[in-house]
């Protein structure tokens, strides 16, 4: 049996968006992956718009928990995806180990304008475009160097 690789999304409060990311990856990796999700400020709880927003999806997000990046510090990591600015901005702690790292910019559906109605359609449509990105992240090939994984991962950022 192979090893898995481990990814940690990275948003400031661990609410909505590495949330999201965390359920896409294991409902769409597999046993591949192990799909981790933390903040720097956790808001200690899994926002409700990730939850519906994965629901329509047809994705279980079901005992995940918002959490500190320090519960990782220690945890073998081989790629961390920052998924808000902010979180891109801040030092991460230094993890054990060295992982790839990358950012996806998406905007967060918590702070989106509009009605109930709006914000849901929005947090499906930040949720549709992750699913998108994290399809391109199982179907890279792992066995790549550092450096072409890192780039390949930059481009799954932009798209």
């Amino acid at each position: 049996m192979s090893k898995k690789t481990t990814v940690l999304f990275l948003c400031t409060g661990n609410a909505c968006r590495s949330q999201m990311a965390e359920a896409l990856l294991r409902h769409l990796g597999g046993d591949r992956f192990a799909a981790l999700s933390a903040g720097s400020q956790p808001a200690g709880f899994v926002h409700p718009l990730a939850e519906i927003a994965m629901e329509r999806l047809n994705v279980p997000v079901a005992d995940q928990t918002s959490k500190s990046w320090d519960v990782f510090a220690t945890t073998p990591i081989d790629v961390v995806i920052t998924l808000c600015d902010a979180a891109a901005s801040e030092t991460c702690p230094n993890w054990s180990s060295s992982p790839i790292t990358a950012h996806w910019s998406l905007p967060d559906p918590t702070f989106h304008l509009g009605d109930e109605a709006e914000r849901v359609e929005f947090a499906v449509r930040v949720a549709t475009r992750l699913k998108a990105k994290i399809r391109g992240l199982v179907d890279l090939d792992w066995s790549a160097d550092r450096d072409d994984l890192l780039k390949r991962l930059e481009f799954l950022g932009e798209i």
